[in-house]
């Protein structure tokens, strides 16, 4: 599996690229800027590229734009998007479309290095991997009338998990309980908030997030 990476700390970069190709990555590019990045990306063809959401010159958005112009250049590659902070606008802006093969994490996320292995496969098969912080940040967030508040506490637990992009069996695992029940919360939760019961896992996370940003 190929991997480009676009992160201006030279020491993270160093890190990320020793990370990934002790479990078996290809990583075909370092790059220090966004226009390094594109230029390897199309040079290349990564199953996935690993930016960073502020590169330079002015440290602001230019790896989310790169993110963005990859998605559309070239849809085959799947980009996660690391950060320091919660960037709730930025998260949003870059699932607007799908999360298909996308993912955002924060960068404390590296340290649980089976967890952060397994975001960068989900994403480059095509799956999508939103930090946990983020998903609790929405659920957290008030509204009149909030349709959240039927949830139970159970539900409330795989709704994020759903909402990571984990699978059924991968909250089965995470909360320690059946198939089985995962899949009766699920099916209670789309019914709750008058969700459409979705086939793929990419598809379910996106309306749960259509749902979380409404």
């Amino acid at each position: 599996m190929r991997v480009a990476i676009a992160e201006d700390s030279v020491l993270l970069r160093e890190g990320l690229t020793r990370l990934l190709g002790d479990a078996g990555f290809d990583v075909v590019a370092q790059c220090g800027t966004a226009d390094e990045l594109l230029l390897a990306v199309r040079s290349y063809k990564p199953d996935v590229a690993i930016v960073d959401i502020r590169l330079p010159p002015t440290h602001n958005d230019e790896g989310l734009r790169a993110a963005i112009e990859i998605r559309s250049a070239h849809p085959s590659v799947g980009v996660l998007v690391l950060s320091q902070y919660v960037e709730l606008g930025l998260a949003l802006e870059l699932l607007s479309d799908s999360p298909e093969g996308v993912g955002y994490l924060l960068k404390d996320r590296i340290g649980d290095v089976p967890e952060f292995v397994a975001a960068v496969r989900r994403v480059a098969d095509g799956g999508s991997a939103l930090d946990p912080i983020i998903v609790t940040t929405l659920l957290a967030r008030q509204r009149a009338g909030d349709p959240l508040a039927c949830l139970t506490p159970r539900e409330h637990e795989v709704l994020a998990l759903m909402a990571g992009g984990s699978s059924n069996q991968g909250i089965a695992d995470s909360l320690v309980i059946t198939l089985r029940a995962v899949e009766k919360y699920v099916s209670s939760i789309f019914s709750k908030l008058g969700l459409p019961s979705t086939g793929g896992e990419s598809r379910r996370v996106l309306a749960v997030l259509t749902f979380l940003r409404s």
